[in-house]
């Protein structure tokens, strides 16, 4: 897991089993919200599926609306409209008289197939005018099928019985029936009817078997129905004539070149019977000038029509599969999830969150848009489902925070500089409540003959002076943003770069450093003047390393300690020591004063520190030393291992002119005294 996610995981990890287990169960609920946003089967999720097929309706509104077609000349309908009903004042069932002497005249026009979306299902004294006719049809002519199975609601026994005799009475003839079955679930016509073994083609498919493009049926198709709107909203996308004008063979002569090598349907397009809802007019209002004459919603017959160009064109809409469904599903939530776990405070979440809701919104339109058919695609729980997703990590990260909060506020007050415990205080996840890898600057002081004196005076005389001196470290320590790990009897053990890193780490550590120093001079005087007769303090002496080291929190239920561990400490701690070797107060090793961005160091040669096998370049501080001087102990201790005696000469000339520099003299003394690495072993 990359940085910029683990310490959100370690806020969560802390939330306790519970919250994890609540947790676990949001996001498996988003899962599924992201992957059966339309439900399972014919089960709906309430209101969520609903919200799937209104987006889903508005996608393909756009892209209709982005992708208008010219007027479809290729079929043509004939109709049942208002204007027929008060002319044949006939309403229910229509008048089958004016379809009989209609078809007569259409059969001589040379259209392709002609399909009457009718059901024949209750008797007239037109059938057996209107058998005859359709028995002698020339052209293939399909006629409209539905029973109680599959169009429960729509035709009752007794009708279905009517049907079947009348469908009989055509068997032999160019007559053939297709099913006007419609896919209207939830009220809208969006997809293909379900096909079935017991029940006949679809009236557009029996129309093109029929009519010379058996090629072109779009076998086992059940998808999405491809619905158009034209560039002029007053133009529909199909020719409607009235079919009175076809009953009279005066007014049909003229109207043979609107049929000649077309498909015609035939039904009706009356306002309150038989009318659909379409994704189109369910979407936005829809553009009813463009869809029906009569209403918003179209006419049955319409939805023929378009299957029956779908199938001309050979265009099934593409869908997306269940696989790829569930791959963008995991992906989602594996977004929200991650998302969560960011612990950015500024703008770059809300950018991020812009984006994400941007992506997650506009996916399905670009598909759309893109010509893939959306149907099924859960856009509603997409969003949803990253919302929980999201909402489910980023509260019980919050929930982690404030346990951390607490024990910040707790552990830190007493031992961090005031900003610090500030910021960890405001952001609790910056304090790690177990051990991590941290490259830190250490400090570690001693104050030279204390334990010999604490000997010799009284107990009370010596928790006073040590509390004094303590004090006195341990402000110069908070005055620099160190943290002060532990004190050791009268060592000062402090760090800084944990647990929160600064730029100007190394620069506050080093200038620490020799502060400590003069702070332990400054009490070396002040137990001088407090009483003649106290045992003189030595000077306070101090370690500088820099290295990585474990930091955090260790211990058990009972105590925990924050700390540093490592070899970096270690380090410190014996450069320390190392200094009453050297006779020297501050010493730094090479790694601490080139990460410290300060050029006061003298260069103090290499040497072996007790406990250690790896050599140790020594750089002690000198605020007040000349350049030219510093330059050439650098030089000497480049030359060291090689030109011994060229080192020798120019640690000479410099320590010639400080005569009481006792560390430079101590310098020269071990030039003399190398290893064949150009190393003094001070073990």
């Amino acid at each position: 897991m990359t940085t910029i996610f683990a310490r959100g995981w370690r806020s969560v990890r802390e939330a306790g089993p519970r919250r994890l287990l609540i947790t676990a169960l949001l996001i498996s609920a988003a899962l599924f919200l992201a992957r059966f946003g339309w439900g399972i089967g014919p089960s709906d999720i309430p209101a969520v599926t609903q919200a799937e097929r209104e987006l889903y309706d508005s996608r393909y509104y756009v892209y209709a609306d982005r992708n208008p077609i010219e007027q479809d000349d290729r079929i043509v309908l004939i109709v049942y409209n208002d204007q027929t009903l008060i002319e044949t004042r006939k309403r229910s069932p229509l008048d089958r008289g004016v379809l009989a002497r209609s078809l007569q005249q259409i059969d001589t026009m040379g259209a392709k197939a002609i399909g009457i979306d009718m059901l024949f299902d209750q008797p007239q004294d037109e059938d057996p005018e209107l058998i005859e006719t359709l028995r002698a049809m020339q052209t293939p002519v399909a006629v409209g099928y539905a029973d109680t199975v599959t169009n429960e609601g729509s035709i009752v026994y007794d009708q279905q019985q009517y049907l079947d005799e009348f469908v009989g009475a055509l068997e032999g003839s160019n007559a053939t029936v297709g099913s006007v079955r419609l896919n209207d679930r939830a009220g809208v016509t969006r997809r293909w009817s379900e096909i079935r073994p017991d029940v006949p083609p679809l009236l557009g498919r029996a129309m093109l078997r029929d009519g010379g493009d058996a090629d072109k049926l779009l076998e086992g198709y059940e998808g999405s129905v491809r619905y158009r709107l034209t560039s002029d909203d007053t133009v529909p996308v199909f020719t409607s004539l009235p079919i009175q004008l076809f009953a009279d063979p005066e007014m049909a002569a003229g109207l043979a070149s609107f049929l000649e090598g077309r498909y015609v349907l035939i039904g009706g397009d009356i306002v309150d019977i038989d009318r659909v809802t379409t994704p189109l007019t369910n979407a936005m209002g829809g553009r009813p000038e463009a869809l029906a004459e009569t209403g918003l919603d179209p006419p049955g017959i319409l939805v023929h029509a378009e299957m029956v160009a779908q199938m001309l064109d050979q265009e099934p809409l593409p869908g997306i599969s269940p696989v790829i469904l569930w791959v963008f599903a995991v992906l989602i939530v594996l977004l929200a999830t991650l998302t969560g776990l960011l612990e950015w405070g500024n703008w770059r979440i809300y950018l991020l969150l812009a984006v994400q809701f941007g992506a997650i919104i506009g996916a399905p339109f670009l598909l759309q848009m893109q010509g893939v058919d959306t149907y099924g695609v859960p856009a509603a729980g997409w969003l949803l489902g990253w919302i929980i997703a999201f909402s489910a990590v980023t509260s019980t990260a919050r929930a982690a925070g404030a346990v951390q909060r607490n024990f910040a506020q707790g552990a830190l007050g007493k031992y961090l500089p005031r900003e610090m415990a500030s910021e960890i205080i405001d952001k609790p996840e910056l304090l790690a409540l177990h051990g991590e890898k941290k490259e830190i600057y250490v400090l570690f002081s001693d104050l030279e003959g204390f334990t010999k004196m604490s000997h010799a005076i009284a107990p009370e005389m010596v928790a006073k002076l040590l509390n004094r001196y303590l004090e006195m470290l341990s402000q110069v320590v908070l005055d620099h943003g160190g943290v002060i790990d532990k004190f050791v009897g009268d060592a000062v053990v402090a760090f800084w770069g944990a647990p929160i890193a600064k730029d100007d780490d190394g620069e506050r550590a080093a200038k620490a450093g020799y502060a400590v120093w003069q702070a332990g001079e400054a009490f070396r005087a002040e137990v001088a003047a407090m009483d003649p007769d106290l045992p003189k303090v030595g000077k306070t002496r101090v370690g500088l390393h820099f290295g990585e080291a474990v930091v955090g929190n260790f211990g058990g239920d009972t105590r925990i300690q924050y700390t540093a561990l490592g070899d970096s400490m270690n380090t410190a701690a014996r450069l320390e020591a190392a200094n009453k070797a050297l006779e020297s107060s501050v010493m730094a090793s090479r790694e601490f004063a080139e990460c410290s961005g300060i050029k006061w160091w003298r260069a103090m040669g290499r040497v072996r520190l007790r406990g250690r096998a790896q050599p140790v370049d020594l750089m002690e501080p000198a605020p007040d030393f000349p350049s030219e001087d510093a330059a050439k102990l650098i030089e000497a201790s480049a030359v060291a291992e090689r030109y011994p005696s060229t080192a020798v000469n120019l640690v000479e000339e410099v320590a010639g002119r400080y005569p009481d520099d006792t560390a430079l003299q101590n310098l020269l003394k071990r030039l003399g005294e190398l290893d064949e690495t150009g190393t003094f072993n001070l073990g």
